[in-house]
C-alpha cells in the first residue's frame, strides 16, 4: 500500500491535468485550477523545508569546524537578517532596509559571481574550439565571425559582418536550438509517461 497509493495518486492527478487541456467543462477547469493552486502551496512549503535544511547543514558545519566554517556565520547572519527585514520591518519586501540590502549587497554579489563565471566559460570555449574535427572547425569559424561582428571593429573591417552575424544567429543557430528543444521536450514527455504509468518510481525514494 505504501507504493500503490502514491502511484494511484500520481496516475489520477497526472492524467486528469492532461485531460483538462482538452475538456472545456467548467467543473474540470475549476478542479484543474484548484490542483494548480495546491501545487503552488506545496512548492512554497518545500522552500520552507529548504531553508530549514540550509540552517541545519551550516549549523553542523560550524559545530564540527569543517572547512570554511567561518563563512557559514556570514550566510546564516544575512539569512536571518533578510528574513527579519522582509517579515518584520515596516514595508516588508518593499521596505527601505530590505531594498537596500537587495540592491547594494545581493545584486553586486550576483554580478560578481557571473563575472567569475565568464573566466570558466572562456576556458571551456578554448577547449571546445580546438579545430581537431570538421565540426569543431566549423564551430570555431562561426564563433569568430559572431564575436568579431558583434563589436564595432568588425563593422570597420567589413560592413557585411553585422548582416552575416544576424544570419548565423537567425538561421543555423535557431535551427540547432529548435532541434535541441525538440529533443528535450521528447525526453520530458517520455519521462512524464514513465512517471504516470508507474515505470519510474525513484521519486518515492527507491530505484525500482
Amino acid at each position: 500500500m505504501k507504493r500503490t497509493i502514491p502511484l494511484v495518486i500520481v496516475f489520477t492527478c497526472g492524467f486528469f491535468m492532461l485531460a483538462a487541456f482538452f475538456i472545456p467543462v467548467r467543473f474540470v477547469q475549476d478542479t484543474s485550477q484548484m490542483l494548480q493552486n495546491w501545487y503552488i502551496g506545496v512548492a512554497a512549503f518545500f522552500v520552507f523545508i529548504g531553508i530549514i535544511n540550509l540552517i541545519k547543514i551550516n549549523l553542523e558545519k560550524i559545530q564540527r569546524r569543517l572547512r570554511d566554517w567561518q563563512y557559514s556565520f556570514i550566510l546564516l547572519g544575512f539569512l536571518f537578517f533578510m528574513m527579519f527585514a522582509g517579515f518584520v520591518l515596516r514595508g516588508h519586501t518593499e521596505g527601505p532596509v530590505f531594498q537596500y540590502m537587495f540592491n547594494y549587497f545581493y545584486t553586486p554579489c550576483s554580478a560578481t559571481m557571473f563575472s567569475l563565471l565568464a573566466f570558466f566559460v572562456a576556458s571551456a570555449s578554448f577547449r571546445a574550439f580546438r579545430a581537431k574535427t570538421p565540426e569543431a572547425t566549423l564551430l570555431l569559424i562561426a564563433a569568430v565571425i559572431v564575436m568579431i561582428g558583434r563589436i564595432p571593429v568588425g563593422y570597420g573591417i567589413w560592413h557585411g559582418f553585422p548582416s552575416l552575424v544576424e544570419w548565423i544567429m537567425t538561421v543555423p543557430n535557431t535551427a540547432a536550438n529548435r532541434g535541441i528543444i525538440f529533443g528535450i521536450n521528447l525526453g520530458l514527455i517520455s519521462m512524464a509517461l514513465r512517471v504516470l504509468l508507474g515505470i519510474e518510481r525513484s521519486y518515492m525514494g527507491g530505484g525500482d
